[in-house]
């Protein structure tokens, strides 16, 4: 097989444009479900980042891009919701960890259940050969990915 060449600076910019569009307008078009879940968008979403471990205010306003006092509302929510708990880090009782609860673990899968039940209806609806072409695609956004 021979490769093909690569597109020109403008083509690449054009697909890089193209892909961003598609991927914002699809987790809009997804994030339709969240509400099923009963917590909000930013919820879920700080919920989404403790996913990966526990982390300080500070740490979850610059990952969520908010200030701290916005990320600290949105905590205490969490908290009332038996989502999220805090605790004082043993080794220095200045630092507050947030982590979540089994309870935030089940509603953020929920939500993820929600959005990916909802794309699969979307794709078990295209014709089986657009289907291998989003397959194939997916292989290249994943290396994509990679890269950045």
């Amino acid at each position: 097989m021979v490769a093909s060449p690569p597109v020109a600076a403008d083509e690449a910019a054009s697909l890089a444009d193209r892909v961003h569009s598609a991927a914002i307008h699809l987790l809009r078009r997804l994030r339709r479900t969240d509400p099923q879940t009963g917590v909000s968008a930013a919820q879920l979403s700080a919920l989404s980042v403790l996913m990966g471990g526990a982390r300080t205010i500070g740490e979850l306003a610059a990952i969520e891009q908010v200030r701290p006092p916005t990320i600290s509302r949105v905590v205490r929510e969490l908290e009332a919701a038996g989502l999220a708990t805090r605790r004082r880090d043993p080794d220095d009782g200045r630092v507050v960890w947030i982590e979540w609860t089994a309870e935030g673990e089940r509603v953020l899968q929920q939500g993820r259940e929600l959005r990916v039940v909802t794309l699969a209806r979307a794709i078990d609806a295209l014709p089986a050969t657009e289907q291998r072409t989003l397959a194939d695609a997916l292989a290249v956004l994943e290396r994509l990915l990679g890269g950045l």
